[in-house]
């Protein structure tokens, strides 16, 4: 048959195979669960796969830190590294399977992932699936991310990308299925939707529907979404998968269609390709009952074989680039030394009194806490199997060394008082040097609904306080009159008001993966600096935000909230004494540069141009750092209608200590374009400031300890 024929145009391939299949043989290749058609020599294929943060449910890989810890490095650079470590693994896997006869479920090439929804508000339990609460830093890590799964062969893609949820989807967990996200098209175009649309520019493979409807229609058959957007504005050429089971909710909860074989006719119609589910068992009867047609059925299937023809799936071994990576790279050393990487540049550093780094004459170090010799706060949800966990307390037993003494113990629990350790940890953490607490959330309190089977909130938070035995237990330790250390495992904002004032220093470690331990041992001895930074503000309390279940964006995330937060996004610290001089800009047409940091006015700039900028940043410490450069933009007269700032450029710039150096920033014309209320983006005219510093905009990151920023009016 010619769709065998590697040397043949795709498309002439796709309409060959089609031209042989029967019915009943294209309405099945719908499903997720794709059956072999054997009388065609097409094998079978299970479209379901993860890798949210590493090859996920799929046996031994290697287990990164979670999403939004990977956002936290503020690094697209090294979410591309992750991602290309992810889709070598995934090869091998799939490899591996295939000489194996297993063509199951997790073992195919076509990755759910990444999670590119907003995360919006604190209490949901997939938020830690995000890259954070901001539309460019989504974006940024999010592109970086696809670009690395897919590879950039001509011909062949190394993985398959999706983009999900599509669109505003950012909880409650227990309504996923039957609520309506009602949003304006000013929020919708200007949050929910910019990360998308740049994914779609990076060229992702698959963009997958989210349960919920968006004004009105299902997102898995939402005409808006799925064909003005998506196919027509922003012209998608890849497939579209509903989330798992979604097409059912047509019917069942949405109650947009009477029966599953309307549903399957509604989904497919409006342009749902593959059903993660079982409905479209369905689109054979929907046919013979008149709701669809079969040109609909092939339509979706073009796009389906398309996927699995990039793949290479129907072409000889020795001609797809990655058929003989071998499983000795699943748990490589080189991977796991990235995994490390990545959580070192994650953790955020939200208090230092001079504590940290570890001095040398810290002799004997009293670890406790619930999270100090869990593996449960490494692994979070979506994960694989790590060849070897190495706890904190691992961690710091390993680099600690034999000269130094190490004594652990528990002392509380995750949310159930032990009682009976309390007063014995007390009594015994004041003859030491240092006390290093480990506290905080897991997996099984915060997550997607059914997982998080300790959450009582089907999976989302109902508070954001640190659970009481917890801060009990770390009110009894400081009365030891040891310097402490909390260290604080999540994957989403936490009320640590009494832990700060509490804590002599403060490290938020997110869920670090495999090498957490050893990532967290490199920052409190200094062999590292921190160099995290926060992906979504931490609110003081609930009563700072709106009710969870309104989508609007007032009030919400740093470029709308007027509330000063316990800790405003973009904000970390460091070991070094960071200080950022001057912000200047570059004249285009001549090359030169002039100081704008203390002019008065600001300097005529065509609408039609971007700013480049040089921005001179001094090291004033003695430990060489990692500085995370942040560069905003708000309009200087602002009705409340805009956002109060907007994250447009970020670069990470090493310093060496006493060092003095100069990066560049360069901000395209669309930073200084503005969302209407009819949801169409605009140049706006007139005085725009634009911020340079280490963290977001406002006077809390200073308070914090945060250096102080730069920055410049121009007139636009």
């Amino acid at each position: 048959m010619k769709y065998r024929n590697p040397n043949l145009p795709l498309e002439e391939r796709i309409e060959d195979l089609l031209s042989h299949m029967t019915l009943e043989e294209k309405a099945s290749q719908l499903l997720h669960e794709s059956p072999a058609i054997e009388r065609l020599g097409v094998p079978e294929y299970n479209w379901w796969n993860e890798c949210l943060h590493g090859v996920a449910r799929a046996g031994k890989a290697t287990v990164f830190p979670q999403a939004i810890a990977l956002g936290a490095t503020f690094n697209p650079d090294l979410a591309f590294e992750v991602a290309e470590a992810i889709s070598t693994e995934g090869r091998a896997k799939f490899n591996e399977a295939v000489r194996n006869n297993q063509r199951g479920r997790y073992q195919g090439l076509t990755f759910w992932t990444p999670n590119i929804n907003i995360f919006r508000d604190p209490r949901w339990g997939r938020g830690q699936e995000t890259y954070g609460e901001d539309p460019f830093l989504t974006a940024a890590i999010g592109t970086a991310f696809v670009k690395g799964i897919q590879g950039d062969h001509p011909a062949y893609m190394k993985a398959a990308a999706c983009a999900k949820h599509f669109a505003v989807h950012s909880g409650p967990e227990g309504l996923r299925h039957e609520f309506d996200a009602r949003v304006s098209e000013k929020d919708l175009r200007e949050t929910y939707l910019p990360a998308f649309k740049a994914l779609v520019d990076a060229g992702v493979e698959a963009v997958m529907g989210a349960y919920n409807r968006t004004n009105g229609e299902p997102c898995c058959a939402s005409e808006t979404l799925m064909n003005t957007i998506l196919r027509g504005e922003w012209q998608f050429q890849g497939h579209y998968v509903s989330d798992c089971w979604a097409i059912g909710d047509f019917h069942t909860n949405h109650k947009v269609t009477s029966t599953p074989e309307e549903s399957a006719a509604l989904g497919v119609r409006t342009g749902c390709d593959l059903n993660c589910g079982c409905v479209y068992e369905s689109l054979v009867a929907a046919v013979e009952q008149g709701l669809l047609e079969e040109a609909d059925i092939d339509r979706s299937l073009r796009r389906l074989l398309s996927a699995r023809f990039r793949l290479g799936l129907f072409d000889p071994p020795e001609m797809v680039p990655w058929s003989s990576v071998p499983m000795s790279v699943v748990g490589c050393d080189t991977h796991r030394a990235l995994a490390r990487e990545v959580a070192q540049q994650s953790c955020v550093l939200l208090k230092n009194n001079g504590v940290l780094p570890l001095k040398s004459d810290v002799r004997k170090l009293f670890v406790t806490g619930p999270a100090a010799a869990d593996h449960t706060v490494l692994l979070s949800n979506y994960h694989g199997t790590s060849t070897r966990l190495v706890s904190f307390l691992d961690g710091i037993t390993e680099r600690a060394g034999d000269d130094r003494w190490v004594v652990y113990r528990q002392g509380c629990g995750f949310d159930t008082p032990v009682r009976n350790k309390l007063n014995y940890s007390f009594n015994e953490a004041k003859d030491h040097d240092i006390v290093i607490a480990c506290l905080g959330i897991s997996s099984y309190l915060e997550g997607e609904e059914g997982d998080a089977f300790a959450s009582d909130f089907k999976g989302d938070k109902r508070t954001l306080a640190l659970p009481e035995d917890q801060v009990d237990y770390c009110r009894k330790i400081k009365k030891a009159g040891a310097p402490l250390v909390v260290v604080v495992t999540g994957g989403s904002p936490i009320d640590l008001t009494e832990i700060h004032e509490l804590a002599d220093a403060v490290v938020f470690a997110w869920y670090p993966g495999e090498e957490g331990g050893n990532a967290l041992a490199s920052l409190l001895f200094g062999d590292v600096s921190p160099s995290g930074r926060l992906p979504i503000t931490f609110p003081k309390s609930l009563e700072q935000l709106p009710p969870f279940e309104e989508y609007a964006m007032k009030g919400r995330t740093y470029r709308y909230m007027t509330e000063t937060p316990l800790y405003p996004f973009g904000f970390g610290l460091s070991y070094g004494d960071i200080r950022y001089e001057s912000l200047q800009q570059v004249d285009a047409a001549s090359g030169m540069a002039w100081d704008m940091a203390a002019a008065a006015g600001g300097h005529d700039t065509d609408v039609l141009h971007g700013v480049d900028l040089v921005v001179t940043l001094r090291n004033a410490g003695s430990t060489g750092v990692s500085e995370v450069v942040q560069t905003y933009v708000a309009l200087a007269h602002n009705d409340g209608s805009q956002p109060i700032s907007r994250l447009v450029s970020v670069d990470r710039v090493w310093i060496g200590p006493g060092e003095t150096v100069k990066t560049a920033v360069s901000l395209p014309s669309g930073a200084f374009e503005t969302v209407d209320d009819d949801g169409v983006s605009r140049s706006r005219q007139g005085e725009w400031n634009i911020i340079v510093g280490g963290s977001s905009p406002g006077t809390r990151s200073q308070e914090l300890g945060a250096p102080a920023p730069v920055s410049l009016t121009v007139e636009r």
